[in-house]
């Protein structure tokens, strides 16, 4: 049947598309979770458009093979991990973008970095707000899949808020339009919300329409450090009470000493939080805002605050908060949580994972988007320590399930994909767990759509 499959892919696909050897399919297995049951696959397909996608998904469907599809590979929870004998559709080769700005969309091809869609939004004075902290190097396609947020989402909202619609090639290979340029259209069920977060298991995105808004205005920063977790969970409690910023970030001690050992800026790293602020109103409402902000931040107990209106001294302070997990990274290998609770269960979750890491005797990075209660907590492992790993993998599951017992969720922005499955069941319950599979039956009863992710 193998062989059946790749002479069908030869006789469709012009030969460059079709990748088999084993030494340059190794770097397509795994995304940036380095998922360790990755599988080989029988092939890769580099797709140049949604025709492409369609011979493959129609030859696969024939033989019942499964079908993985991979934006930039930069997941963090392996979405897009290969599965044993399967075709993995890459589809870094679609990059077009074509931008309306009378219309205000963009029509993008799953390809195109994040970085690339808000240069072209750019040059017609308009922005494409999500940005999660790889908006340099993550693809809008698997943004899409996972429904990512990023460092503005507290104001502006997550993926779904700028998708207006979607080609997408289902199970059997047919290419579906849903939805469209337009910003209201209630006619039939809302499909395009359905894919949007699925992660490639109902259908392969090759196309996307997304919505634009005006350029941001240039923002005030400011940033405050805290000798005390609970001083800086309760001043982001205190904001988000009163106003609603552009940006409102955290990093705790180990990942202020993670950036600051790579970037050398100055960093206190004493303090056991600091807060990364943005306001982006005008004039006089910004000031206003960050005059409140250093107040509430005073009244917390803050150890410093500082802020500036200088865009290249605020967006140093912004990489520093992109840098985060990079930077954590090189301490040792990553396991990287992604949950969110209710605003107000922030500080609970927050000392809690702290509690835990003490406990189990494993370092535990926390950054968040505290603004809206998503926090990444990344627990760090010496990969030659057997022992350290097996208590981090049990840390990895309290940080879960701690999460939940707070009404918060197993997965904020980065996806189900492998590593968070076994605890997806117990987090929807067994009512909604059923609804899900019938929705991925009904689009795919053979369960050949990235078999193994979400379910």
């Amino acid at each position: 049947m193998s062989a059946e499959v790749l002479s069908a892919l030869s006789d469709a696909l012009p030969a460059e598309a079709i990748v088999t050897d084993p030494d340059s399919m190794d770097a397509y297995r795994w995304d940036r979770a380095n998922d360790p049951d990755a599988g080989m696959p029988l092939a890769i397909v580099r797709a140049t458009s949604t025709e492409d996608v369609q011979t493959v998904v129609r030859i696969a469907a024939a033989a019942k093979i499964p079908v993985v599809p991979r934006g930039a590979g930069s997941g963090l929870s392996g979405g897009s991990s290969a599965v044993e004998g399967g075709i993995i559709v890459c589809l870094d080769r679609m990059r077009e973008i074509a931008v309306d700005p009378a219309t205000r969309i963009a029509v993008v091809q799953p390809g195109a970095f994040n970085a690339e869609v808000k240069a072209a939004a750019a040059e017609h004075g308009l922005w494409y707000p999500p940005d999660p902290s790889s908006y340099e190097f993550c693809s809008i396609g698997g943004n899409v899949a996972t429904n990512a947020g990023g460092l503005c989402c507290v104001k502006y909202g997550v993926t779904t808020d700028y998708v207006l619609g979607m080609t997408v090639v289902l199970a059997d290979g047919r290419a579906v339009e849903l939805g469209g340029p337009r910003v209201k259209d209630v006619a039939g069920l809302s499909l395009t919300k359905l894919f949007v977060g699925s992660e490639g298991t109902l259908g392969i995105i090759t196309e996307v329409t997304l919505r634009l808004i005006p350029a941001q205005l240039p923002p005030t920063t400011l940033v405050a450090t805290f000798p005390t977790l609970e001083g800086a969970t309760q001043t982001v409690l205190d904001i988000c009470a009163q106003m609603r910023l552009s940006m409102l970030e955290f990093m705790d001690r180990a990942s202020i000493n993670a950036v600051e050992d790579e970037l050398r800026m100055g960093l206190d790293r004493e303090a056991a939080g600091m807060l990364v602020i943005q306001s982006d109103e005008p004039g006089e409402y910004a000031s206003g805002q960050i005059a409140t902000v250093e107040e509430l931040c005073a009244k917390n107990g803050a150890s410093e605050v500082y802020a500036t209106d200088d865009a290249d001294e605020g967006e140093a302070f912004v990489t520093a908060r992109r840098m985060a997990i990079p930077a954590v990274e090189k301490k040792g290998t990553l396991l990287l949580e992604d949950v969110g609770v209710p605003l107000p269960r922030l500080g609970d979750l927050v000392v809690g994972i702290e509690r835990i890491a003490e406990d189990r005797d494993v370092l535990i990075s926390v950054i968040a988007h505290a603004g809206d209660g998503n926090t990444h907590p990344l627990l760090i492992v010496d990969p030659t320590d057997a022992e350290q790993r097996a208590r981090a993998d049990i840390a990895y599951g309290e940080v879960m399930d701690l999460a939940t017992s707070l009404g918060g969720t197993i997965t904020g922005e980065h996806g189900v994909g492998r590593l968070k499955k076994p605890w997806l069941a117990d987090y929807l319950g067994a009512d909604v767990m059923e609804l899900n599979h019938r929705i991925k039956a009904a689009l795919d009863p053979d369960n050949i759509l990235n078999p193994g992710a979400v379910y």
